[in-house]
């Protein structure tokens, strides 16, 4: 799997207007709260996409065996806990 980033690939369209459109002389509450969450995701994606642990756990679930574990929420092979003894060592394990 191969992940690609490419920053700011339409920074003329972000600061691009309408015509005839008049320019804010200071951005409002809305807009300004808009961009944090922005900036927030984009500062986010960009440290998920850094870490190595992050990009191991996509190389594990992007495998087609694993995959199938994960929907199936079992194992890719070996015994099986019945749901009485994982809700018991669950409530050993909350105590």
């Amino acid at each position: 799997m191969q992940i690609r980033f490419i920053a700011n690939s339409t920074p003329a369209a972000r600061n691009a207007q309408a015509p005839g459109a008049t320019v804010s002389p200071t951005p409002s509450a809305e807009s300004r709260r808009i961009k944090s969450d922005v900036d927030a995701a984009r500062t986010t994606a960009m440290s998920a996409l850094n870490n190595d642990r992050f990009r191991v756990m996509l190389e594990q679930i992007s495998d087609p065996g694993a995959s199938g574990a994960l929907v199936t929420m079992g194992r890719d092979g070996g015994s099986t806990t019945d749901i009485k003894t994982a809700l018991s060592r669950y409530a050993e394990n909350s105590e």
